[in-house]
């Protein structure tokens, strides 16, 4: 099935509805948010390029070199998020997103295009079975995360020395986080409360720079946790999902 897709750019991106946040109120706040973040991004190279529907159906890459994750590697364009849910799914919208970005790194002269993904499949990880068909193939891992890469001309991109740490020198829960996704401002609050309801050390880090977004001490895309100073993942947390997380 071929879709009518339309790119959110500066002039449209105080319009078009970004929709991975489409009908949730309690995560509109986050979009004002995500509005602005994108905005700053366009002038980069940065793409969101989405079905022209009323569903969650998009892709969002930019080029590696200014794409806010601990990833390094030249030339590279990287995939933060490729995303079709509900009643899109099986209609061929993923391949033709992920087909347009291929196209388009090629036609950039990129040197091949990367995305995070893990060995088994995670929330808000790309599906690597997916990536796999297209040619993708893991180029860097760590743990159970894993950097996926199509390189057109042999060239490999990597993790960031600092992101293989996955250890922090605190044993708060702390949250590093960005303002990309529109989710994160509710996860965020949810987080506050039940840690002050439930008298839990917390610390978050906002991530609010690329040199910031490169330097990080672990696997990022928006969002990553620790507990006890180790590395607890990059799902978001709500107030069940952290409770989980501290029972362990």
């Amino acid at each position: 099935m071929s879709g009518q897709y339309i790119n959110i750019t500066a002039e449209n991106v105080a319009s078009e509805h970004l929709c991975c946040a489409i009908a949730d109120k309690k995560h509109q706040p986050g979009v004002g948010v995500k509005r602005a973040w994108l905005a700053a991004r366009f002038p980069e190279g940065h793409i969101f390029r989405k079905l022209d529907a009323k569903g969650k159906v998009f892709i969002e890459y930019a080029p590696l070199e200014t794409a806010w994750v601990p990833v390094t590697g030249g030339n590279y364009l990287y995939i933060y998020c490729l995303w079709v849910s509900g009643s899109f799914k099986g209609k061929g919208y993923g391949r033709e997103l992920l087909e347009y970005c291929i196209a388009d790194a090629k036609a950039r002269g990129k040197s091949g295009i990367c995305v995070l993904s893990s060995k088994k499949k995670l929330p808000f990880l790309s599906d690597k079975k997916f990536m796999l068909k297209y040619g993708f193939e893991p180029v860097d891992s760590i743990d159970d995360y894993e950097l996926l890469a199509l390189s057109f001309d042999g060239s490999r991109p990597s993790f960031a020395d600092e992101a293989k740490r996955q250890r922090i020198d605190d044993e708060r829960l702390t949250i590093y986080y960005g303002k990309q996704c529109p989710y994160i401002p509710n996860c965020i609050e949810q987080v506050q409360t039940y840690c002050i309801e439930n008298a839990i050390p917390l610390q978050l880090i906002p991530v609010d720079s690329l040199e910031k977004a490169k330097h990080l001490p672990c696997i990022f895309n928006n969002w990553a946790a620790f507990y006890k100073g180790r590395f607890a993942g990059v799902h978001l947390l709500d107030a069940g999902y952290l409770k989980k997380l501290i029972l362990k």
